[in-house]
């Protein structure tokens, strides 16, 4: 049912068959902890060198671990704190290369060393935050903000 990516293309490209997989992968289903776990798993197939890929979905004033592919995580994270937390309050983007420069950084993995996440916002409404982390410094790039941006708009349409 899906292509594999050619990693040597251009990274827009990449991100665009990702779009469209992951949108023909949730057409059909309205259920948003089978889309959001599916989501993670395309999303966790689609990167190299990561350690963790998945979902924080608000609840009331902290967010709450939800589908996700790796290593157990923290389970609640009030807004404001850690890169999730800041991310979902500010309700913008964030892309950390070195998460120990990070002030209040939550360690969940201790492997982790870089991360980016993008809040889930739907009719306004912040619903969540996409969350990704790697063993490796400076992993994520504004290309990669920019495509997973895209993502998430495919997503919230599905959840």
């Amino acid at each position: 049912m899906f292509v594999e990516v050619d990693y040597a293309t251009d990274i827009n490209a990449k991100y665009e068959q990702l779009v469209n997989q992951l949108d023909a992968l949730l057409t059909g289903e309205s259920n948003r902890y089978a889309n959001l776990s599916n989501a993670s798993a395309l999303l966790n197939q689609f990167f190299d060198r990561i350690n963790w890929v998945g979902f924080y979905l608000l609840d009331y004033e902290e967010l709450v671990l939800g589908p996700f592919q790796g290593l157990p995580a923290c389970i609640r994270i009030p807004l404001g704190r850690g890169v999730c937390g800041t991310a979902a309050q500010t309700q913008k983007s964030i892309i950390v290369p070195d998460v120990n420069a990070f002030p209040g950084h939550i360690a969940c993995d201790a492997a982790s060393k870089s991360e980016i996440v993008i809040p889930l916002i739907k009719d306004g409404n912040l619903i969540g935050v996409l969350d990704i982390d790697s063993p490796e410094l400076n992993r994520f790039t504004e290309e990669d903000r920019i495509g997973l941006e895209n993502v998430v708009q495919v997503l919230v349409k599905h959840i």
